[in-house]
């Protein structure tokens, strides 16, 4: 079996926290996931019933899902862990909830985090956001350093937002990025500014972050099929995230939509690994005798 893609999208990205209070229900939101073509959710595990009730939801319309979770110590994991050896899930999303101020008080997070990976035969991958361990660029490359065969969550605006990367891109940084990439073994999708954790990816002042951030992806994909096996299965998660990741009016409105801009850049991200195959497929066939 070739190596696939799946697209997921958040559902933390389906609520609207509109000023007049409309919120989808479960049951839509899940229906409208499933009838967009996504290919499943992610979702955190806070409690095993929230997960349950979920769960069961997706499952019944034959959709995957990743597990989040935000623990602020070795044990935290063992409880999230133990919910998906009940209720499935692709793959574990830790957003460590420590800040460390040294690489050595970080080392056993770390080293606690893969040994319960490893009894539980369960991925757990560490994902790159603010506020968290991973809130730095060179902090988590200084992480890499210590554990090279470290397996990340690639969310880039975080590191975009939280080093204010200059605009034209340096070479340096992109070295940088691309050796973060070179150790994702899932993407999430969110583009920023310097200054903007998220911007309208359909506004035409913000093409060349977008442009940028495909650019990162592609090289992401690319990066991912070179080291994964010929049967893996990559996730990418579409990840617009409501107030106050999404910017506002003075109404209290957003300025765009959020379940549009989801859905173009579903078609986005499918494109580009479409292109990367067919890409890949017509070297492979020059290459036989």
């Amino acid at each position: 079996m070739p190596q696939k893609l799946l697209i997921l999208q958040s559902m933390w990205a389906m609520e609207r926290r509109r000023p007049d209070g409309l919120e989808w229900p479960l049951d839509e939101k899940v229906s409208m996931i499933r009838a967009a073509g996504f290919d499943g959710a992610n979702l955190t595990f806070r409690s095993f019933e929230y997960a349950k009730e979920i769960t069961d939801r997706l499952k019944a319309d034959n959709l995957v899902w990743i597990a989040d979770c935000f623990p602020a110590s070795v044990d935290d994991l063992r409880t999230v862990i133990g919910y998906v050896e009940k209720l499935g899930a692709l793959h574990i999303n830790v957003l460590p909830l420590v800040r460390p101020y040294t690489l050595a008080e970080a080392i056993p997070y770390v080293e606690g985090w893969r040994r319960l990976s490893r009894e539980s035969g369960i991925p757990v991958l560490i994902e790159t956001h603010r506020n968290e361990m991973t809130t730095d660029l060179i902090f988590t490359l200084h992480l890499l350093d210590a554990f090279p065969d470290l397996q990340l969550t690639g969310d880039l605006s975080h590191l975009v937002v939280a080093r204010e990367f200059q605009y034209p891109i340096l070479e340096e940084t992109h070295r940088w990025m691309h050796r973060i990439l070179d150790s994702c073994w899932a993407l999430q999708g969110r583009v920023a500014s310097r200054e903007q954790i998220q911007v309208q990816i359909a506004f035409p002042q913000h093409k060349h972050w977008v442009d940028l951030f495909l650019a990162w992806w592609d090289y992401g994909i690319r990066s991912w099929r070179r080291r994964a096996p010929k049967d893996a299965t990559l996730t990418f998660l579409c990840e617009l995230g409501p107030k106050e990741y999404a910017m506002t009016g003075a109404d209290g409105f957003e300025l765009s939509d959020r379940w549009q801009e989801s859905l173009l850049m579903k078609g986005l991200i499918r494109d580009l690994w479409n292109k990367i195959e067919a890409e890949e497929g017509a070297r492979a066939a020059q290459a036989r005798p």
